[in-house]
């Protein structure tokens, strides 16, 4: 028995129709950058997340690269950001020039702790970046909470959270602006990239208009210094499709996140996902944790199950960060984490009983 990772191929096979129709429009118009399909998209995606603004960009980084350049932020600024993260959060910052400040996460949700927050923040701390991460909300109470009490704006990193809701609040609708990513695998993605930045405020979503444009409202009329970064026609007439079918998707994840961690209780040597009251994940990805998590992924692709690791270094041991935050100490639990994670298939293109045949060999390696 095969079980992949992840099938691109059944959403489509589903919405063949629809999609192959939103193609033809598309190409029929003659219309090829920005446009309606843009700002339709647009709308419905500032109301799914109960926002008042979506900008559409081209892929999650971009989304909040243009987000801290609009709030100012740049060389000489810091922002705190998670240790345990794909790097691109960090990325966004460092194109910015400012410095990212890692803060540990706690080691049951994975997500940035807040209780590490204030001690990392210095009188060049400018915002904190939480990422919602594998699909969880970070708790953003307390984060708001210390934002609020020295002024520091808050960007949510909700690349993984699409639909993910914090006390009711969907994600992308928690703090000051957010990024959301629509890489192809993301729980809503495109058929190539594409983002987009969500927001309330006005003055945010306009300047970030201006910056995806090459800095310009009105065609060869530059105001500012910017970038090209637009969400592509194409790709927001097929997010168009697939928006409407995003909570059954992510209502089946649930469901299968459910059965592995019923089935997977009384393994005693696997840390199953925690999630807190309040909080509803969307499951991006079912990550467990295994003292010998290698051996395991081994013996599970033996099986025919495909598994990844999100993610094997954390971003201040990569090369790209080597030698370049010279205040850095160690990160023990990121590092302890990138040791043990290993992320489970999980998805509409699965099963129930493609799960159950995942937990009887989790269960075998264990003999």
């Amino acid at each position: 028995m095969k079980i992949p990772f992840l099938d691109l191929k059944p959403i489509y096979q589903q919405l063949q129709f629809e999609l192959d129709d939103a193609y033809q429009r598309v190409m029929e118009s003659g219309w090829y950058i920005l446009g309606e399909e843009v700002e339709q998209f647009e709308q419905k995606f500032a109301k799914y997340c109960g926002a008042k603004y979506c900008v559409g960009v081209g892929n999650g980084l971009e989304a909040l690269h243009l987000t801290l350049k609009a709030y100012g932020i740049g060389s000489g600024d810091e922002v705190i950001v998670p240790a345990n993260t794909y790097i691109a959060t960090w990325l966004a910052v460092s194109y910015t020039g400012a410095t990212p400040v890692p803060v540990e996460p706690d080691i049951q949700t994975y997500n940035i702790d807040p209780n590490h927050i204030e001690e990392a923040i210095t009188k060049k701390t400018r915002a904190i970046l939480p990422v919602h991460l594998y699909g969880q909300p970070a708790d953003m109470g307390p984060i708001l909470k210390i934002a609020a009490e020295y002024s520091l704006k808050v960007i949510e990193d909700s690349a993984q959270a699409h639909g993910a809701s914090y006390y009711g609040k969907k994600t992308g609708n928690l703090g000051d602006a957010a990024g959301f990513s629509f890489y192809p695998g993301k729980n809503l993605g495109a058929y190539g990239d594409a983002g987009a930045v969500v927001t309330n405020n006005d003055g945010l979503a306009d300047k970030v208009r201006t910056l995806r444009n090459y800095g310009s409202r009105e065609k060869y009329f530059n105001e500012i210094k910017g970038y090209n970064s637009r969400l592509d026609p194409l790709q927001a007439a097929f997010l168009n499709v697939k928006l409407p079918y995003l909570d059954s998707w992510n209502k089946k994840r649930t469901e299968q996140a459910k059965l592995y961690r019923r089935l997977l209780t009384e393994c005693i040597d696997i840390s199953l996902p925690h999630v807190q009251d309040g909080f509803t994940p969307v499951w991006h990805q079912f990550v467990i944790r295994h003292p010998k998590r290698n051996q395991l992924k081994n013996f599970l692709e033996v099986q025919g199950i495909e598994t990844l690791i999100h993610y094997p270094i954390p971003p201040h041991l990569s090369e790209a960060y080597k030698g370049s935050l010279d205040f850095l100490k160690s990160l023990t639990i990121a590092e302890k984490i990138a040791t043990e994670v290993l992320s489970l298939p999980i998805g509409p293109h699965l099963s129930l009983t493609d799960i159950e045949y995942v937990v009887s060999k989790i269960k075998e390696f264990k003999k």
